[in-house]
């Protein structure tokens, strides 16, 4: 029996699929002891953010009301700190139009950028980051990674359908070449270094 055109032309096809062959390993770069939190701030201070260092949740709830008295809507993502708004109980993106502070937990930060990994989970609607005024980002010092070797090494996105490396304020230098913070997205960021419940 004679082999159809398409066929002929699927059997060239797989003919010339190449052997699956092992991804390269990459080697983890060592960069010599550096003081990993200390170099998470600068980053994150040329990037337009902020951090700030809270023992614990109270101590986390009077600096949240230091940086943003004048909020009236505060979405919590944390079991930490509750705010006006939980957001596990919104359902709709358009209900975050009006928050002015939302508060996140970050699984963890690079030390080389000042960026905080998040995924849909820690964000709960990944709009969360996005529309509110200003964010809180939570996080662990002791979750602080040297550089993004290493945070590809955690990032697992086979375990989430959405996530972000995110590096201070949104901002734009298009127009005449002048940086902008808060151009598209929150207005700023700061990092509250809180060690994490059960470590």
């Amino acid at each position: 029996m004679e082999m159809s055109s398409r066929q002929a032309i699927l059997e060239n096809i797989r003919a010339g699929v190449p052997a699956k062959v092992e991804h390269p390993q990459i080697s983890l770069f060592k960069r010599g002891q550096i003081d990993l939190v200390a170099e998470f701030k600068l980053h994150l201070r040329e990037a337009g953010g902020a951090s700030q260092a809270v023992s614990n949740a109270q101590d986390a709830r009077t600096k949240i009301a230091e940086l943003h008295p004048d909020a009236k809507v505060i979405c919590s993502a944390v079991p930490e700190l509750a705010g006006t708004r939980n957001a596990h109980d919104v359902n709709d993106p358009h209900q975050l139009a009006d928050v002015d502070v939302a508060i996140v937990r970050a699984q963890f930060g690079i030390a080389e950028s000042g960026a905080v990994w998040l995924t849909e989970e820690d964000l709960v609607l990944d709009a969360l980051g996005f529309l509110s005024q200003h964010l809180i980002v939570l996080l662990d010092p002791n979750e602080i990674v040297s550089d993004m070797h290493e945070a590809y090494r955690r990032v697992r996105l086979h375990e989430t359908a959405f996530g972000c490396f995110m590096m201070g304020p949104s901002a734009t230098a298009d127009v005449e070449a002048t940086l902008v913070h808060g151009a598209q997205g929150a207005r700023s960021l700061n990092v509250l270094f809180l060690t994490a419940s059960g470590r």
